[in-house]
């Protein structure tokens, strides 16, 4: 996969909640959870679908929160399937979601 244009990155990531764009290069999103379980629960569902896509990113886990940091070293920066990725990782913490509303 080739590099994106950081243009094309900055309007792709005005599409979705949370993500940053760091150095030009790296996508970073934090996630909160009710609990450490749920935290871990989450890591280990982003570690499956890592496998399946052979694409892997830096995960920290601090109690109840989750870092992920994502780029494509070959291509040098973001590529497509780093896009993708972000919406499926958004989509698996879905359940997670703390209801900040009550």
């Amino acid at each position: 996969m080739e590099k994106m244009p950081l243009k094309t990155v900055k309007e792709q990531l005005a599409e979705v909640q949370g993500w940053k764009l760091e150095d030009e290069k790296w996508l970073i999103k934090k996630y909160r959870f009710r609990s450490f379980l749920d935290s871990i629960s989450f890591v280990n569902e982003i570690a499956k679908l890592s496998e399946e896509e052979n694409h892997h990113p830096f995960i920290s886990v601090d109690f109840k929160v989750v870092t992920l940091k994502l780029t494509s070293w070959r291509a040098k920066g973001i590529t497509e399937l780093d896009l993708m990725l972000i919406k499926k990782y958004d989509s698996l913490f879905g359940p997670y979601q703390i209801n900040t509303s009550k």
